[in-house]
């Protein structure tokens, strides 16, 4: 029985094979939905501090209108009458409002110069400490103040300091008279950003140090074989190690220069320092709290927040220009 056979076409002559018909994929959802679908547990950790910013950081900033309107106790509470830039000139023209900025400027200054700066060399020179005890001792002593609060800090302060104090036992030792360190307004900056480097040295250690173990040790290797030694180590390899960290903070701090801290200054300061220790949050307590003057004080914490924002901006353009590394 005989078969028959077709013969194949020549090559090249072939149809081309038909391309199967997919169905159309379906609309795909958008995608922050599709996040929140399937990671809706983790999303739902950010509600309550979300309320919390929108409740107490947010909501408050309504009652700025008030610098532009005339606030009376027990009225409405976003102003009586509308009185525009009236607030704004008097503390434009108010003396003493100057004084107050130059005093936030300088403690600003003082604790921008002293306190960024000393967490870096404290963990610089731990992390080259090999002993593991003496290396936590350090940590514990210099982390405990942090801890303490601004109270207990200003006490051990003032009593640190005072006529009869250790301070001055130690002086009279070597003759020297007794000083009122308190009253006098020329030691208000000295003792403040004194206790600002005892309080938050230990806990900025504590950012550097991590920042520290995420430098590769290959690094250090690669400059040993090159034949740096540990200060050059230190210049080319740790510090653009933690550069990053090192701008961060600094545009906090940067963004928080004006924000001295009111609650110390509240607590080391009288009468007799006002001429170097009356700050901007200070005398805003004063005038808006003591001397219901709401609206003035409205004025100059609006004043004072705008100053802030601009030094954060200008401060994270800057970082991002030269440096290339900023907040946003």
């Amino acid at each position: 029985m005989s078969t028959s056979t077709t013969p194949a076409p020549p090559p090249g002559t072939q149809d081309p094979p038909r391309a199967t018909a997919r169905p159309d994929p379906p609309p795909r959802r958008s995608g922050w939905r599709r996040a929140l679908r399937r990671h809706w547990r983790l999303y739902s950790l950010a509600v309550l501090p979300l309320l919390f910013f929108l409740v107490f950081r947010y909501l408050p900033m309504i009652g700025n209108v008030i610098a532009f309107r005339r606030f009376q106790p027990g009225g409405s509470i976003l102003g009586e009458q509308w009185v525009g830039l009236r607030y704004v000139r008097m503390f434009l023209t108010d003396p003493t409002f100057w004084q107050v900025f130059r005093n936030t400027l300088w403690l600003g200054a003082l604790t921008l110069v002293f306190c960024f700066p000393i967490p870096i060399v404290l963990a610089l020179l731990l992390n080259e400490v090999r002993r593991r005890s003496l290396k936590r001792f350090v940590q514990s002593v210099s982390y405990l103040p942090h801890f303490l609060s601004i109270v207990i800090v200003a006490g051990i302060t003032l009593q640190m300091l005072a006529v009869e104090g250790p301070v001055n036992h130690v002086l009279g030792w070597f003759g020297h008279d007794p000083i009122r360190f308190v009253q006098e307004p020329g030691w208000f900056r000295t003792i403040y950003v004194g206790s600002e480097i005892w309080q938050t040295a230990g806990w900025g250690t504590i950012l550097y140090l991590a920042a520290l173990t995420t430098i590769d040790e290959d690094l250090y290797e690669a400059a040993r074989i090159d034949g740096a030694n540990r200060w050059q180590q230190i210049w080319h390899v740790t510090l653009p190690g933690i550069r990053p960290t090192m701008i961060t903070l600094l545009i906090l701090n940067i963004g928080t220069f004006m924000a001295v801290g009111f609650e110390k200054i509240l607590l080391l300061y009288n009468a007799l320092t006002y001429p170097t220790a009356d700050v901007v949050s200070t005398y805003l307590y004063r005038a808006g709290v003591e001397s219901n003057s709401f609206s003035y004080a409205a004025a100059i914490g609006l004043f004072e927040a705008v100053i802030g924002l601009v030094l954060i901006t200008s401060a994270n353009q800057l970082s991002r220009r030269t440096v290339g590394t900023s907040l946003w």
